[in-house]
């Protein structure tokens, strides 16, 4: 069916969505080109398997459905994907938490799922733009290499944009990734991984170890990009992020009150978890949970987990 030019599809959850919570994965900062909050709608623009497409994503809080519609080629393929990128194949009920403050968060936050877009470069090239810098940085390279190499993306939305195709990233010049500031281990990095595109794009339907060998078969990806890939195009609900600068520090500080961890301290107190040890990563950053800063701007720490 058609709205505005774009096909439509209305869809039910049977669960309690907070689709705020489930999409904030996939932007990358504020104002990121390819994605868009007007009102409670979420706009996003994508390279599909059928082309490039625009999907505008409302959740109607008075019927408990989801209006979906969706412009350009892409558009079937990005409806057919809209449970699975909502969270329909997760299943948040297998991480059984013992009573606490953990559980707590989990218990209020019952539309918290993890979705999976089912498409990996999409995730990847951002995740390698990430790495070893600031957040700061790698979103202002993402913006300017999309304003200058994307695609306008179709349908009403303006100045949405969809990522180069493979081909197009790998023809950038030396001095537009000069531009963006990206240093040239990380564009050479990009520059491999969309000539392997359709082999890695196959991690997409693999189980989580097959995913994540596939993607570290490429020089300059290792298990921190693997694993930011993968936890949004698969959904994996166990990728740990390991060598993230924050992360070790903030689950050593929530499960065992450890100001300073490594990542072997950061696994090891994740093993109870093996299998949703990504799903409480994110339960822990949604507690809000911060590992203390030394110096003179040390604020202490209300709760912990232990």
């Amino acid at each position: 069916m058609e709205q505005h030019g774009g096909e439509h599809r209305r869809w039910r959850p049977t669960y309690p969505l907070d689709l705020a919570q489930v999409a904030a994965p996939l932007h990358r900062g504020a104002h990121d080109p390819t994605a868009r909050w007007q009102a409670d709608s979420l706009w996003r623009a994508a390279r599909t398997p059928a082309g490039i497409g625009t999907i505008r994503i409302s959740p109607s809080p008075s019927t408990g459905e989801v209006d979906a519609t969706a412009w350009g080629d892409g558009a079937p393929w990005l409806l057919e994907r809209v449970p699975a990128m909502l969270g329909a194949h997760d299943e948040p009920h297998t991480l059984i938490l013992p009573p606490g403050p953990l559980r707590e968060v989990q218990r209020r936050n019952p539309g918290l799922r993890l979705g999976s877009t089912g498409l990996v470069l999409d995730s990847l090239v951002p995740a390698i733009l990430e790495q070893k810098v600031t957040v700061t940085e790698a979103h202002r390279a993402w913006r300017y290499l999309l304003r200058r190499f994307g695609t306008p993306a179709p349908g009403p939305l303006a100045d949405l944009r969809v990522a180069p195709a493979a081909r197009q990233w790998a023809l950038i010049p030396s001095w537009e990734w000069h531009k963006a500031g990206v240093d040239p281990m990380r564009s050479a990095t990009i520059q491999q991984a969309v000539r392997l595109a359709p082999r890695l794009e196959e991690a997409g339907a693999m189980d989580s170890l097959a995913a994540a060998a596939r993607l570290t078969t490429v020089p300059g990806i290792g298990p921190w990009t693997a694993a930011e890939t993968l936890q949004r195009s698969n959904g994996d609900p166990d990728a740990v992020s390991v060598g993230d600068f924050h992360l070790k520090n903030v689950v050593g500080w929530a499960l065992a009150g450890r100001a300073r961890s490594s990542d072997e301290q950061m696994l090891e107190l994740l093993e109870p978890y093996a299998g949703n040890r990504h799903r409480v990563c994110r339960l822990i950053r949604l507690a809000g949970t911060r590992a203390p800063r030394f110096g003179p701007r040390l604020a202490p720490q209300e709760h912990r987990f232990h």
